[in-house]
């Protein structure tokens, strides 16, 4: 694992267990930097991850401060994929192509940052939608969840649902989409051509205290799917609709 994820970890670890509380601020990032035996480029990408991950907030000339705490809800609020095309009448099949308790892969353990030897459950499927496989998805879960979840039917109950019933509560999830063109090893289970325009989706789903629960992606044809934004003063709604 890169030095800077480390010691973001380490520092997420301390704030999730109150060493550093709400609106408290860390140390100067000099003193930080030495306290890591790191440079000051290395200590501020620690810092930017767990600014990304809404933990942190950096306050020009005043310094670095624990974010207040998110507003927590079921993890049932968070809509997939498959939520919003059938909100819009779309009927969806979803096929589950594997379902295993595996070693994380270092990258996914990066994400969400556990150890590389740790395992945790890989769900792979496959959603189709107007005739056509459109949205190939891995989902890494972590434990202790993962185990729990050996025994659902994907095929007719969502990820998202399906650890809403765990009981599980989070604070909020993080979404980056990006364009690419479809590679063979995805292409083989949707209705394209390798080279083919897609969406590719990365969620990282975040527990109330920061822990990140699980980490998607997502690759869906360009010729189907579209990004639809409602903007507004107090705030954006987003969601995934048919092209």
């Amino acid at each position: 694992m890169a030095r800077y994820r480390a010691i973001a970890a380490d520092l997420a670890a301390k704030i999730r267990d109150g060493h550093y509380v709400p609106g408290e601020a860390l140390p100067a990032q000099r003193e930080l930097s030495t306290a890591y035996g790191v440079t000051l480029m290395t200590l501020r990408q620690a810092l930017r991850e767990l600014s990304a991950e809404g933990l942190i907030v950096q306050q020009p000339g005043k310094g670095t401060f624990v974010a207040p705490p998110h507003a927590a809800y079921q993890l049932g609020s968070l809509r997939s994929f498959g939520d919003d095309l059938r909100e819009q009448g779309h009927e969806v099949r979803t096929m589950v192509i594997s379902r295993a308790q595996r070693r994380v892969p270092s990258r996914v353990a990066a994400r969400l940052r556990v150890r590389a030897a740790e395992t945790g459950l890989r769900l792979e499927r496959v959603r189709a939608f107007a005739g056509r496989r459109a949205i190939h998805q891995i989902s890494w879960v972590r434990e202790p969840h993962a185990d729990r979840l050996r025994d659902v039917d994907f095929t007719g109950t969502s990820l998202y649902a399906a650890l809403a019933d765990l009981g599980v509560v989070v604070a909020r999830a993080a979404e980056t989409i990006r364009p690419e063109v479809l590679n063979a090893d995805v292409a083989r289970y949707l209705d394209e051509d390798e080279g083919a325009p897609v969406l590719v989706s990365d969620r990282i789903t975040y527990a109330p205290d920061g822990t990140a629960l699980v980490a998607d992606r997502a690759t869906m044809l360009g010729s189907m799917m579209q990004i639809t934004a409602e903007r507004a003063a107090t705030g954006l709604s987003l969601h995934w609709g048919a092209v």
